[in-house]
């Protein structure tokens, strides 16, 4: 058998034979200017490659300007910031452009630079795309560039964790009934916060805070947390990852204000929605309603308000934090290792 085959190889070897002997007295026949040019922009190419792959994000003060706060009484874009200093929207963040830069070798020594081009062109350009984007839209810690956009997800968008939050609806409404009760004895129970609003009153109850667990109201809500570990894309280790209980009191109005991030899309189940109560993402108005999911991007610009009779009581709604569908797998690991809290 080997035999039959062997024509065909000498075939092969004769034709490869000539093709190397006809590149190499082309090689010989070519203008020596031409052939200088090629190798100069080789050259090139080989230092630019290198030179981008060491390059420092470049330094934007508008950026930490963002951080800073625009005012002296810590009013951005008409929402009170807390300047407390384990925020990672509010607190001030000098050369936050290098520190992103700085965690994202650190990820890919340890890792991969596979997959991290994304992550790496928005950390490089990152001040030119936060000043640079539509007043829509305008995140104001970190932006991913090249992301679909849109003020408002469909259910589908992460469909197993929004099936998952409905079909345990009750239970977490359950344990919403059982802390409220709280509110007839003090004016602030323990364990939940008071947010700055023109009007009215915001309170929220966090179970995990900028990535953080918060063990006490976690014993609190047992089987609500439990339920946080079988979602899918739940952002956890991650200054951008949050689960709480969101209350508006008749009368309240959040001003407009932008999240920090696109990275993330969040995701509101309508635990008690009375009339008149409303979220108005990018311009787009949308009502809660009880035991159903709804989604949206924080980034844009947005406000929620409850115009409702005090006698219809307070909007309630349970706020998790998830992946932004077009996040890739490799992406939010190197994100998670990036904006890990303390890091």
């Amino acid at each position: 058998m080997p035999l039959v085959w062997l024509p065909d190889w000498s075939c092969s070897l004769d034709g490869l034979r000539d093709f190397i002997a006809a590149s190499i007295q082309s090689f010989r026949d070519c203008d020596s200017g031409a052939l200088l040019a090629v190798g100069c922009l080789l050259l090139l190419f080989v230092w630019y490659c290198y030179h981008v792959g060491r390059e420092q994000p470049r330094a934007y003060p508008a950026v930490n300007a963002l951080m800073q706060g625009a005012e002296a009484n810590g009013v951005q874009n008409g929402f009170v910031y807390c300047h407390a200093p384990e925020c990672a929207r509010c607190s001030p963040h000098d050369g936050l452009n290098q520190k992103l830069y700085h965690n994202l070798q650190e990820y890919a020594k340890r890792y991969s630079w596979s997959g991290m081009g994304r992550i790496h062109k928005g950390i490089r350009e990152q001040g030119r795309y936060l000043n640079s984007r539509p007043s829509i839209q305008k995140p104001e810690v970190f932006f991913l560039p090249d992301l679909p956009t849109t003020p408002y997800f469909s259910r589908d968008a992460q469909k197993h964790d929004v099936e998952v939050l409905e079909r345990n609806f009750q239970t977490i409404l359950c344990e919403f009934e059982s802390l409220y009760k709280a509110f007839s004895n003090c004016s602030l129970p323990q364990g939940w916060k008071m947010n700055s609003t023109p009007s009215g009153e915001w309170f929220t109850f966090y179970l995990v805070n900028q990535g953080m667990c918060v063990p006490r109201n976690c014993r609190r809500c047992p089987r609500t947390y439990r339920l946080l570990g079988s979602l899918r894309t739940c952002i956890g280790n991650n200054v951008f990852g949050n689960a709480c209980i969101s209350v508006l009191s008749p009368g309240t109005v959040i001003a407009e204000h932008y999240g920090p991030t696109n990275i993330r899309i969040r995701c509101h189940l309508g635990l008690k929605t009375p009339s008149n109560c409303e979220l108005v993402v990018g311009g787009e108005p949308q009502c809660w309603a009880e035991g159903r999911c709804l989604l949206f991007d924080d980034s844009f610009l947005h406000t929620a308000f409850h115009e409702g009779p005090p006698e219809e009581g307070p909007r309630v709604v349970f706020m998790v934090d998830l992946w932004h569908p077009n996040v890739a797998a490799a992406e939010r690991q190197a994100l998670d290792f990036i904006f890990a809290p303390g890091r």
